[in-house]
């Protein structure tokens, strides 16, 4: 017997992403969706590509709308899920792609978002590397409330967070450059996002580490063993609607060669299903990632800085969001990791 899903939160770029995904899903049956504006409308209205689920019209984003689901997805703008979740059984497996729940500093979620703090649930990242060796994953299995991380946050830390682990390189000196898909922004209508203004520009934003991200990449390069952790993080709002092409680069530690430091990056992911190194001397782009739930990995040292550099692929809607969301879902539920999920992109 399926489980029952219901999608808070649906009628956005998340939101849709995430229907899409449990529309394949063999385990999961999406009996209700929510929204705030777009409530009474059929899916197909507002995703016409969704038409798999054409016979469900969004409800009213409530508690009781949510309630009596085996597993809710919450897909809402920060700052509104923490109120919504708290009245949902303790029973059910609540997954929120929200930051709501992401951060275990009150003093940081004050800092970089402000309002209510409702505390931290259960992250999930599976790939995460922890100090002592282990990874995340284990902590998701049996969970009932899981954080979802920031889309620009998994491609820094799957590209950053095994050589930390290592000892390959230093926390006091990450930088990080994002090209970023504007599907980042969210669906509301925002002029710097029209048609006319992005299209044969890049701009950057949120410019001298005021990033809302930037704790939350922190706080994960601290369970991944780092003490003081310094990092220059800019993203920059590119011409696409999909995707995060991260460049982060870190100093190598004294001792360490190129070969060793790339060695941290093999054994931490040589088993993963989702994260893949590439090849010596390849680099991915962000289109082979267009609709998987996959990390693409690249590794370099440039050895005249003395700097690790690594360029990570991802679809910030499948891996950066509604992936990650399902993948940890069939983690804390016991099923098969990869149910559901492809590694398969869309090309061209």
């Amino acid at each position: 017997m399926a489980f029952s899903v219901a999608v808070a939160g649906a009628s956005g770029y998340a939101g849709g992403e995430l229907l899409r995904l449990l529309g394949a899903h063999p385990e999961f049956e999406v009996r209700t969706v929510t929204a705030f504006s777009n409530a009474g409308q059929r899916v197909t209205d507002v995703h016409p590509h969704l038409r798999a689920l054409a016979d469900l019209t969004f409800a009213e984003t409530t508690p009781d709308a949510l309630a009596d689901h085996d597993v809710v997805f919450v897909a809402l703008p920060h700052g509104q899920s923490g109120a919504l979740t708290e009245h949902l059984p303790a029973h059910t497996l609540v997954v929120d792609c929200g930051a709501d729940h992401r951060l275990t500093s009150a003093g940081d979620w004050q800092r970089f978002y402000g309002g209510d703090y409702h505390g931290a649930w259960t992250y999930g990242m599976p790939e995460l590397v922890h100090a002592d060796g282990s990874k995340q994953r284990d902590a998701l299995d049996g969970a009932r409330r899981i954080a979802v991380p920031g889309c620009n946050v998994t491609a820094v830390t799957l590209g950053l967070a095994p050589g930390i682990r290592s000892g390959a390189i230093m926390a006091d000196d990450l930088v990080a450059v994002l090209a970023v898909g504007t599907s980042g922004a969210g669906k509301s209508v925002q002029p710097h996002l029209m048609a006319s203004e992005i299209m044969g520009s890049a701009s950057a934003y949120a410019v001298g580490g005021v990033h809302r991200h930037i704790p939350e990449i922190a706080q994960n390069f601290r369970v991944a063993g780092a003490r003081n952790v310094t990092l220059s993080f800019t993203p920059v709002l590119v011409p696409m609607s999909r995707g995060i092409l991260a460049t982060s680069t870190a100093r190598l530690a004294p001792g360490i060669t190129p070969d060793e430091a790339r060695q941290a990056w093999d054994e931490a992911y040589r088993d993963e299903p989702f994260v893949t190194l590439l090849d010596h001397g390849v680099y991915p782009s962000s289109s082979s990632v267009l609709g998987a739930n996959t990390a693409l990995v690249g590794f370099g040292v440039d050895e005249a800085a003395g700097r690790v550099v690594t360029i990570t692929a991802i679809d910030n809607l499948t891996k950066g969001t509604a992936g990650a969301a399902i993948q940890s879902a069939n983690l804390a539920l016991g099923l098969p990791e990869d149910l559901g999920l492809s590694v398969d992109g869309v090309a061209p």
